[in-house]
């Protein structure tokens, strides 16, 4: 992203000390867009703090104008919780935080009673449609809507947040996930990039990538692309090979070479781990699915792969339902991809089939409205400069 677009040194938020608190920065949507919103800040003349535990992404923050405050915020034991509220507290007034941002619930909970000590005003995202069941997790869940403003990523989650936490509605704000429309563009990634991610793969020159990029967790429905890929290779399609981009794997792994295997399949399924060129690999894929089995808070891989202008698969719920524009919620030239009935493998092999049968122009077509739908909604810049915007309204409010 262009941080410069977004300088404004005579802006409220310019000389002000913004404080991210996420529990590590790793790969992920969490931790991306805090070094997003980081280098927002710092080009908008603030300071930029992030505290975390650690992370790939720590020497990327600093080099986006972020500073890196190592502190223990993945801690969930409530002894260790409780310790940190004091060095949480001490830490805000030591730098003079004018705002503390949580991603997490974990460290928002910390955060939440360190800014009562220190009458610092507190913000949170929601990033996930949080699981509920037993009334603990419910009430450990319910941090994230105490926020004197609470950021949803999706109109989904904004409807969530306020069916769950109807005291909170009217401090909800949406602002969808941003992409970064510099890296996840066509022009952007030469052929060699291409190339080399299919090599390392193990793809031959003759076989067409559905790519599924996830973690390996079941709720991603990986298992759902396993026997869709085995109706597709009965109906004939043997010149495709199912990717599975994602960290994990372990018992799951283990879980999908057996599902693969029985299906006819295993030699077609490839586990690849954590991919780090992500743009290169939705260029390299004739499809993208993401078959997810629990409702998405937004879905930043479906909105990166129209970005890229691939053809894209994901099931049909959650906030899937305003990333990717299909029929009958707009006209068939309007299309940005398909969504399918979730778990329903039948059906998503039918719309990888028909995504497959693309002709050139129709293909052509698709990627176009895709990158345009991505451009109007989903930019880096309208995030963060909605983000911005509520920091600067949140410097004028002070906790009781």
């Amino acid at each position: 992203m262009n941080a410069a677009a977004l300088s404004a040194h005579d802006r409220p938020i310019a000389g002000r000390t913004i404080l991210q608190i996420a529990p590590r920065l790793d790969s992920g949507g969490v931790e991306r867009t805090t070094l997003e919103i980081a280098e927002a800040l710092a080009g908008a003349g603030a300071r930029a703090l992030v505290a975390a535990e650690g992370g790939r992404l720590v020497g990327e923050l600093q080099a986006l104008g972020g500073e890196f405050l190592s502190f223990p915020a993945a801690a969930k034991n409530p002894l260790a919780m409780a310790a940190n509220v004091g060095k949480l507290a001490a830490l805000i007034l030591r730098e003079r935080v004018d705002i503390v941002h949580a991603r997490s619930r974990a460290p928002a909970w910390v955060a939440y009673a360190a800014t009562r000590q220190t009458k610092t005003p507190f913000i949170t995202t929601w990033h996930s449609a949080y699981s509920e069941g037993a009334p603990f997790k419910r009430r450990y869940n319910s941090i994230m809507a105490k926020g004197d403003i609470v950021i949803a990523n999706s109109r989904f989650t904004a409807g969530l947040i306020a069916e769950r936490h109807p005291e909170a509605a009217s401090r909800i704000a949406t602002i969808p996930r941003g992409v970064d429309l510099r890296a996840f563009a066509p022009e952007a990634v030469g052929p060699q990039r291409v190339r080399a991610l299919r090599e390392a793969w193990g793809v031959a020159p003759d076989q067409r990538i559905v790519l599924l990029p996830a973690r390996l967790v079941r709720r991603k429905g990986h298992r759902v692309l396993v026997e869709a890929a085995g109706r597709l290779k009965g109906e004939g399609r043997g010149d495709l090979v199912y990717v599975l981009a994602g960290e994990g794997g372990g018992a799951y792994g283990r879980e999908i070479d057996k599902a693969a295997q029985a299906a006819g399949v295993g030699e077609l399924v490839k586990r690849v781990g954590h991919c780090t060129d992500m743009p290169a690999a939705y260029l390299a894929a004739a499809v993208v699915v993401a078959p997810s089995l629990e409702p998405e808070a937004f879905g930043r891989t479906a909105v990166e792969a129209q970005a890229m202008g691939a053809a894209v698969v994901v099931a049909d719920h959650g906030a899937a339902r305003e990333t990717i524009a299909a029929p009958p919620d707009c006209s068939p030239r309007e299309r940005t991809g398909w969504r399918t009935p979730p778990g329903d493998a039948a059906a998503l092999a039918a719309a990888i089939g028909e995504a497959l049968d693309l002709g050139a122009a129709a293909r052509d077509e698709l990627a176009a409205a895709a990158r345009n739908h991505v451009r109007r909604n989903f930019s880096i810049e309208r995030m963060c400069a909605r983000t911005l915007a509520l920091y600067e309204a949140a410097l004028g409010l002070t906790r009781p």
